[in-house]
């Protein structure tokens, strides 16, 4: 069960999908992995998804699949039946989270107050879902409602999006969140799959938070001298010469000659950036230290060293 917390915290989000055609299983789940999601939570909102549920793992049995509004301990046993690794539901049930829990089985009940949480963790409970997320008062709702209790974690759902879900991932009590606005039921419908990915894309984008960060090229003591002077005299610009090199601005630095050139590309979460490489096999030119905020990929591009940074 730990391995499965870890991959639900590594992909930051879950997908949460109502399906009216098992047909539109298999190219929807295409879709999503091809956006750099391997993962979906498929709701039992309509008769198609224990159908879709069997298609998609049948088809991709990489991918984390796991199931959505889940209201009778028959729907779980359904559900697991098909294939899913983890059941959702959007309330506490406690004969859903039973049953579940005979089974060996990750159970994530809806909760949105202190109450529903502490029944949840008097079952032994560490992952729950919060929901309806945005229309109990969001982020700020959620950080005052769980400040008491500590070693408990939350997948905010409803009412997330990509303008508030960094901010979300960001608190350090939120594991992954729960969205649909990538997956509508009504872009499904219309086999808007090439949408579906854009959208998912764009996601994982907003959770990564690739950007350039810095860069470190080469030069030697007497170049580095004339490029501090013309940036300073001519251009007003700060510079520093340090034992490192020349600072200029924020991005680049200036190095000498017998130190590495770097790129380094800032990320929110490392964890989640070595995870994405993974999955797109991007190798590391070591293996990933978490006490480290940094990784080093096993490549380079024109010479330079390419770091990924935490910042």
């Amino acid at each position: 069960m730990e391995d499965l917390l870890s991959k639900i915290e590594q992909c930051g989000i879950l997908p949460v999908i109502k399906i009216d055609d098992a047909r539109d299983a298999v190219p929807l789940a295409d879709a999503i992995i091809k956006g750099g999601l391997p993962a979906a939570e498929v709701t039992f909102r309509t008769m198609a998804a224990e159908a879709a549920i069997r298609n998609i793992v049948s088809k991709f049995p990489e991918m984390l699949v796991g199931a959505g509004t889940v209201l009778t301990p028959d729907q779980a046993r359904i559900a697991l039946n098909s294939g899913a690794q983890f059941i959702v539901s959007p309330g506490f049930n406690p004969m859903v989270v039973d049953f579940c829990l005979e089974q060996g089985v990750l159970v994530m009940p809806g909760i949105s107050t202190p109450t529903e949480l502490e029944a949840a963790m008097s079952k032994g409970l560490t992952l729950v879902k919060f929901f309806p997320a945005g229309a109990l008062g969001g982020l700020a709702y959620l950080k005052s409602m769980s400040a008491p209790y500590s070693g408990v974690h939350f997948i905010p759902t409803g009412g997330v999006d990509a303008s508030n879900l960094l901010d979300y991932l960001k608190f350090n009590k939120v594991l992954a969140c729960g969205g649909s606005w990538m997956v509508k039921a009504d872009l499904i419908a219309a086999h808007q799959f090439e949408r579906i990915t854009a959208l998912v894309a764009e996601a994982v984008a907003t959770i990564l938070g690739f950007h350039l960060h810095q860069i470190r090229l080469n030069a030697s003591s007497e170049s580095l001298e004339m490029v501090a002077s013309f940036s300073r005299d001519i251009f007003h610009l700060p510079t520093q010469i340090g034992e490192k090199g020349l600072r200029l601005g924020e991005i680049l630095e200036l190095a000498p000659i017998n130190s590495p050139g770097e790129i380094v590309i800032g990320t929110n979460f490392l964890f989640r950036a070595v995870a994405y490489f993974e999955q797109n096999d991007i190798a590391l030119k070591s293996p990933f230290d978490p006490e480290k905020n940094e990784v080093l990929l096993d490549q380079t591009v024109n010479g330079l060293q390419v770091v990924v940074r935490q910042v």
